[in-house]
């Protein structure tokens, strides 16, 4: 009986871990977040990307997942590096496309924003202003192979 009572206590614990067919969180309800903030978390984070991976010269395919403020804010600091961003990933125009994933979430009372690649991903906390958003903790880098 108690091996039966553990069981259906870890499977009540585990059940709340959820991950999306490509490995990342599933988006949870956020807040609106203004303009001016999308496109501070945005352009922070294309910098940010750009320093680790090398600025422009390369295609990127970015889903839409999430927010349209903050993709549009996304694809539009991602242009300013130099990067083009392309929607289908399998266009025949463009050589093979960097695929991009993004999320942004709230936690706390926060903004977590991440981004990756295959190789490489980034994420980082923001506090929401009134003009706009600033960096609540360092940047998060994981490489991997």
């Amino acid at each position: 009986m108690w091996r039966l009572s553990l069981l259906l206590s870890v499977s009540l614990l585990l059940s709340g871990c959820q991950t999306t067919a490509d490995g990342s969180l599933p988006a949870s309800e956020l807040k609106v977040i203004s303009g001016p903030a999308a496109s501070a978390i945005a352009g922070d984070m294309a910098a940010r990307l750009a320093e680790q991976i090398g600025p422009g010269g390369k295609t990127a395919f970015l889903p839409d997942r999430g927010p349209p403020e903050i993709a549009s804010a996304l694809e539009a600091a991602l242009k300013g590096w130099g990067y083009t961003i392309v929607s289908d990933e399998r266009d025949p125009k463009t050589a093979k496309p960097v695929k991009l994933g993004w999320s942004v979430d709230e936690i706390d009372g926060q903004v977590l924003a991440r981004i990756w690649t295959p190789t490489i991903a980034l994420g980082r906390t923001y506090i929401l202003t009134m003009a706009g958003a600033e960096p609540a903790s360092p940047l998060s880098v994981l490489r991997r192979n």
